[in-house]
Parts: structure tokens; sequence; C-alpha cells
């Protein structure tokens, strides 16, 4: 029996294996500086940044960092949204040997306090939509250096904000200082190995207390060189100066890292960097460009994009070569729209744990409705038993998708436990359950998690939970995942209220934005006598679920 059937439906560029060379994240730019070293590498808002310059005031930055007693190993936060200060602070900080901490700019104060006790980083780079946080922050947890930037200090024509402006405080430092008052662009000497730690990205998992999934230098490059071969054909049918990339999808997610930030590096492109989804400002945005390359996305996102009343006389088709999207599944509806404006597509599925590779559908060959696609080079994935984790489930029946590859993540940052519940002999085990059909094609049938992905972002109920139960009139209260025609899911909050308390759902949902980033607080609240629990006081979260959808389907 053939054990890879998939690879007979790889399309005909994509190889079965890859030899990886032995580089680390930063010489992919260092390589895009030396090829194509006047080639634009990104576009902020009309202001341009060769590869060149990339790689200069990254080395500037890295040296002004060592000044500041960056070393090997420190951790750096980057709380910064997509902006040429994210690219030159996350090349700055690998080229010291340093690890990226990617914070999310939408985290709360006691999200900032969890990530910074965590990883307990050596610098925290921030940007003046974020400052009173930090402010806050710091008031509870020590950051030896606070480096702040104004998102727009970088855009040709807008003046460029000082420290006096940011009333930063004594002892932090202003980002444009630090890079200008730095002369020093030689590379920081010193040797780093495929198994050194490059970046942490925080995500969930069974307990739903976010977690840091360290991800390699080795890790990155093999998703790099997969994706790379993976849609091989782009790049050589596209003449360098038009190859262009719309980052919109956030840095501070593996996704955005790999499929947007280091792309660009493997291919000589220009990335458009999009700091915020505006809808408008977007299709702005496309409206620009005659031809793009490639648009990474979520589902949520391309369906505002083919909507959209100006989508026709855009002529999507033609100024798009490629959408791809992850995170979440197509609905047939939004497949059937792109296919029908002749936007060529693929969706695949992907992990913070795995840096975002895994599966795929082929750009040319066969692609299967529902499908996540195949396993892409290198990778093998298994079903197994949902109950014992080991066996191998009969072909057609639910399992537990297990994975192993190059680019499984080192483990979580300092916890060893959990670490070794994900990862047995090797193989990551997901949390998802899925069927292979004989041509290896997998279906995701369920979630052994309990996960909520709304709007392209994975969101642990758990978290959710926590906080729903601080609230003084709550006595129980469970957040669960419900169907959205525009998100995919979105947060529902069932609420048991404490005996002659009364609340109101806004009531409820202000409170958890107290402590929860916006996307992450519930968007519904439904308040009950009781919650389902099992035999030893579970409240049954499926259950709810489950009444739920019968409800949607009562009122269809």
């Amino acid at each position: 029996m053939d054990s890879r059937p998939w690879h007979r439906h790889y399309d005909p560029w994509v190889p079965t294996t890859i030899r990886y060379p032995q580089v680390s994240v930063q010489d992919f730019l260092h390589f895009a500086a030396k090829n194509s070293p006047d080639r634009d590498a990104m576009d902020f808002y009309g202001t341009r940044m060769t590869f060149d310059q990339v790689r200069l005031l990254s080395l500037r930055l890295a040296n002004a960092l060592q000044a500041l007693g960056v070393t090997k190993g420190d951790r750096v936060a980057l709380h910064l949204p997509n902006c040429p200060q994210y690219v030159l602070a996350y090349y700055a900080t690998l080229f010291v040997g340093a690890i990226v901490v990617n914070v999310n700019p939408l985290y709360t104060v006691p999200e900032l306090r969890h990530a910074a006790e965590m990883t307990e980083p050596k610098a925290w780079i921030t940007s003046d939509l974020t400052l009173p946080n930090v402010r806050t922050l710091v008031q509870s947890v020590e950051i030896p250096a606070v480096v702040a930037t104004r998102v727009t200090d970088f855009i040709e024509g807008v003046p460029r904000s000082t420290a006096e402006d940011l009333d930063l405080e004594r002892g932090w430092h202003h980002f444009s200082n630090l890079v200008e008052g730095c002369t020093s662009d030689k590379r920081p000497r010193l040797e780093i190995s495929q198994d050194d730690p490059a970046v942490i990205v925080f995500t969930g998992g069974t307990t739903g207390t976010p977690k840091g999934a360290v991800l390699t230098h080795g890790n990155f490059c093999a998703a790099n060189f997969g994706l790379a071969a993976w849609g091989g054909h782009i790049s050589p049918l596209t003449v360098p100066p038009a190859r262009i990339i719309v980052a919109i999808m956030p840095f501070f997610h593996v996704y955005g890292q790999i499929c947007c930030l280091n792309w660009i590096m493997m291919h000589s492109a220009m990335m458009i960097l999009v700091p915020r989804f505006e809808l408008e400002e977007l299709i702005g945005i496309l409206a620009k460009h005659q031809e793009i390359s490639w648009l990474p996305a979520v589902p949520t996102l391309l369906n505002a994009i083919v909507n959209h009343p100006k989508a026709e006389d855009l002529n999507l088709a033609g100024r798009i070569r490629l959408v791809n999207t992850g995170a979440a599944p197509m609905p047939r509806d939004l497949i059937d729209r792109v296919q029908d404006m002749g936007i060529m597509y693929t969706e695949g599925w992907g992990m913070t744990e795995t840096t975002a590779m895994g599966t795929s559908n082929p750009l040319m060959g066969m692609k299967k409705f529902g499908s996540i696609g195949i396993p892409q080079p290198d990778v093998d994935v298994r079903l197994v038993d949902t109950e014992n984790g080991t066996e191998d489930v009969a072909p057609g029946q639910p399992g537990e998708i297990v994975i192993n590859g190059p680019h499984i993540m080192k483990g979580y940052w300092k916890n060893p436990e959990e670490t070794a519940d994900q990862i047995r002999d090797g193989w990551l085990h997901t949390g998802d359950i899925a069927t292979q059909d004989d041509d290896g094609y997998l279906f995701i049938v369920d979630r052994k998690k309990d996960m909520i992905i709304a709007g392209g972002y994975n969101i642990y109920p758990r978290e959710i939970d926590e906080v729903l139960f601080r609230h003084p009139k709550v006595k129980e209260a469970v957040a669960v995942g419900v169907p959205d025609a525009y998100r995919g899911e979105t947060v529902k909050a069932f609420v048991v209220l404490k005996d002659g308390m009364t609340a109101t759902d806004q009531e409820i949902i202000g409170f958890c934005k107290q402590s929860l980033a916006a996307y992450k607080a519930p968007k519904l609240v439904e308040f009950m006598d009781t919650l389902p629990k099992s035999a030893v006081g579970k409240i049954l979260r499926k259950v709810l679920l489950e009444q739920e959808m019968a409800g949607l389907r009562e009122s269809d």
C-alpha cells in the first residue's frame, strides 16, 4: 500500500522532498539584499524601501540593541502592527541572535502581562498606538529597555515624531534615534544553529492558557522553502519588479510572517504593508496595482473583497494572480463566487506549532470541496484514535491529525509538560479530527479542542470563561463558538446569574472587553437558569452548541 498516496497529486513543479540549506532566518534578508539591492522590498502608504536599505537599517538597529545589552538568546518583544519598524526590528533581533516575541497590539494589559512574565523580554518595542498599555504594564513587570515609535514615522512627507512628542519616560528610547544614532552596519559575529529559537508565537492549548510556541531557524527555513516549492510557478511567470504581495495578514501571526514577510525575501518581491483591515482602504490599495502576485488572506477578508460593490469594476481576476486562504474553511458560496470571478485560489491548513505549513490543495491539480488538501513536501500525516492517541484509525474513519515534518516547533517556552503532551515520538498531536480519502485528501470534521475560529483568529473559550466568572453577578458561564455568516464563527456566552441579580448583554460584553482583546470578547450573550452538566458537574459545552445549531435549523 502506498504510504504517501498524495504525492501523485502534486503539481508538476512540486518536489516530494527538499534539500534544506543550513541558514538562519536573517540570511534570507542578506541574500535578497545582495541579489536585488535596489529593488523595492516594501511599500508603506507610498513610501518605499529597498532590500539594501532594509538590511542596512536592520543591522544598525541590531548594533543599537547590542549596545542596550541584548545578546544571543534574549527575548525582544515586538508590539507593533504591520509597518516598516516591525520589519527592521524583526531582522535586527535575529541578527543579534535574540528571539522575537510576537505580541498582538490588540492585547489588553492582563494579556500583555502574561506575555511579559512568561518570556521576560530584555527589550520591548512598541508604538504610539499601544503606549498607554505599556505604561501600565511596566508598573508591574520589569522590562530593561522600552523602545517606542510612531507608526507614521517612516512615511515620507509626514513629520517624524520625537521622544518629547511621545512623552517617553526617562530611560526609554526612541526607535528612529536608535537607528540613526548607530553608524555601524556590520553583522554581529555569532554562530546560529538550525536548532536555535528564532521566534516565539503565542497560541492556546488544551488548558486555554496562551503558550509560547518556539519556532527555530530550521523551522522557518523548512517552511520558507516548502512554501516556495508549493507555489513554484508564481515567480518564474512574473518579472521581478511585478512580484507584489499585499501584506494584510498581521506579522504577529505566523501566517503573516511566513506567507508575507519571509516570502518576499525568497522571491525578491515587494510587500505592500497594510497595518489594519479597513475595507475601503484595502480596495483602494488593490485599485492602485494592475498586478498582484499573491494575496494571503482568511475567508472573511476574501469574502469582504469579492462582495464589495467595486469588485466587478476592479477586475480582480486580472489583478490578483493567486489568493491563498487559511485559518478557517472557505464556505461553499465563497468558493463559487471566487471561481465565477475567475480568481485562482487555494486553501490549506497549518498551525502556529507547524510554522503555518501542513497541508494544501494543489494549485493546478485536483481540488476537493471541503478538503484542507494534501500534505506538503516532507510532511507526514496520520490519523490516530482520539482515545489512546497512538493507533491509526481504519481508512475513512475519523481520527486526530498527528503530523511530522521539519517545520514542527521545538516546543512551548518553559512548558515541558505541555510540550511532552503535544509532541510524542516526534509527532505533533494537533487536536483536529479529520478523515482521509484514498487520494490522501484530508477533511476536518471536528475539533478535539474547543477552539473557536472567528475572522481567522484562534480563540480559546476557557480564557473567556475565566473572565466571565470574575464578573460579580455571574454564577456560571461558558463561551461557545457559534456559526456566523461573516466571521465563520463568533463567540457566544451562556450565563447564569447569581440569585436576585440582573444584567444586560452589553454589561457582560463590556466587562469582558476590559480584560480581553476585542476579537475574543463575546458578541452574543444568552442568560439561562441552568447550564447542562455531566454527572461529575462538568459544563457540557458541546450540548450548548448542539442546542444552538438545532435552534438555527428551526429558524431557517
